[in-house]
């Protein structure tokens, strides 16, 4: 007989698709803590069901996560276990829970995370784009002047970049993306994961805008998408912004001229201002 739980929040990462990627841990963990918060109970319900796991629910989401943790908070403090789960995958990977996980941290309470599926990390894991060094995103604004900002800001970033997508929204964003970057950057479009129709392409945004407008099958389903970061300034590139900036600090503030360099030369504005700063040391 398994044993009951002790009074943690176990943090339990269910399957993003296919049901056969839940861990013999997370089964576990499911049917022998009291109580099991899920985003939708109703849809976490099939999964329960599937595995003949009895424990009650209790919704936790966007709209209640606030009030909620106060009330699972309590529970935890009169000795109950309780394991979040969201939709699928990781919970709190652009989902709730990080209110209820802070809460119950700081009321200095055991938090215990049971690994599992992730739908960023599996697309990272098989896009064939640089998987070192990445940075997650999870959705692009909605509203056209928001997201291309959000991606303007990201143009020279040189880590990969990873986003989650809605298929309503994807050709847009696909739009945007090679606005902000070019269409010859690399970049992978992961649909579908772990389930029957999973779609793994990774080629030129110019070549997947058309992909998609021409596939409308590729517009069914959530996204991953993920964008090869900017190439490293060369040295020798480094030496050319040093000249610039060195011209206009004779006559402009740290500050303008490496606005200045940036807008010029194409590079960030962030780095310009480091070496204007360096620059201004020597002087």
């Amino acid at each position: 007989m398994i044993e009951k739980q002790t009074a943690h929040l176990y943090i339990v990462s269910t399957p993003i698709g296919n049901l056969g990627d839940i861990t013999a841990r997370a089964i576990e963990i499911l049917e022998t803590v009291d109580i099991i918060a899920a985003e939708d109970t109703r849809h976490s319900g099939r999964l329960l069901q599937y595995f003949g796991i009895n424990t009650p629910t209790i919704s936790l989401h966007d709209h209640n996560e606030s009030q909620r943790s106060e009330t699972l908070l309590e529970w935890l403090q009169n000795g109950e276990s309780i394991a979040l789960i969201s939709d699928a995958g990781t919970p709190l990977i652009s989902d709730p829970g990080y209110r209820l996980v802070s809460l119950v941290r700081d009321a200095g309470i055991k938090v215990i995370p049971i690994p599992g599926a992730c739908a960023l990390i599996a697309a990272l894991s098989s896009a064939g784009i640089p998987s070192d060094r990445f940075i997650f995103e999870g959705f692009l604004p909605s509203k056209q002047g928001a997201r291309r900002q959000a991606l303007e800001r990201l143009k020279h970033e040189t880590r990969t970049l990873i986003f989650y997508e809605s298929p309503r929204r994807l050709v847009n964003s696909l739009d945007d993306m090679m606005l902000a970057f070019g269409g010859a950057r690399r970049a992978c479009i992961a649909r579908e994961l772990t389930k029957l129709h999973e779609t793994i392409e990774t080629q030129e945004l110019k070549y997947l805008h058309q992909w998609v407008n021409d596939s409308p099958e590729q517009l069914k389903g959530e996204c991953v998408v993920l964008v090869e970061g900017a190439a490293k300034a060369q040295e020798s590139d480094i030496a050319e912004v040093e000249r610039v900036l060195q011209l206009l600090l004779a006559d402009l503030p740290v500050k303008r001229a490496a606005v200045v360099t940036a807008s010029l030369l194409g590079v960030s504005k962030n780095k310009a201002y480091e070496l204007a700063l360096a620059l201004q040391k020597i002087k």
